[in-house]
């Protein structure tokens, strides 16, 4: 009976262990061109990527760039914060876009009073003219604005 009871104690022991896996942590979870490891193009990667969510890792900036018909993912392209408009200023941040094209990234970006994102592709980039205080990037392009895409 003691024996029953200590094998149980151990396997809840370790399923517990597990379970505070799935809900997270702020793990070093950073995109790279080749990379697909990442899922749910298009969707708020914040929603689960975040301080008590069940995504691993804790987002600063993340989303999905698609190619110019705006229905594919853009593969191996790369994300650049800006401190101005139109690729001016000073170069604070580059994100690189993974095989399935989401970009994503845990380590801590100082967003200041607004950065001014470039996307690039495989042949062009395309700038954003607002800047942006919140890397939640699909929370707004694919719902209330375009995605974001390019060539």
């Amino acid at each position: 009976m003691k024996k029953a009871i200590i094998l149980t104690i151990i396997v809840i022991g370790i399923f517990t262990l597990n379970a505070c896996e799935k809900e997270g942590g702020n793990a070093t979870e950073v995109s790279a061109n080749g990379s697909s490891k990442s899922h749910n193009m298009g969707r708020n990667c914040m929603d689960c990527h975040k301080s008590g969510g069940e995504g691993k890792g804790w987002f600063f900036v993340a989303g999905t760039v698609y190619d110019s018909t705006i229905t594919h993912s853009l593969p191996n392209g790369t994300v650049y914060l800006y401190t101005a408009p139109n690729g001016g200023g000073t170069l604070k941040y580059t994100i690189q876009v993974d095989a399935r094209g989401n970009f994503y990234t845990t380590d801590a970006i100082d967003f200041g009073t607004g950065l001014y994102p470039v996307v690039s592709g495989n042949t062009t980039s395309r700038n954003m003219s607002s800047s942006i205080t919140t890397g939640q990037c699909n929370s707004c392009h694919g719902v209330s604005t375009d995605k974001i895409w390019t060539k």
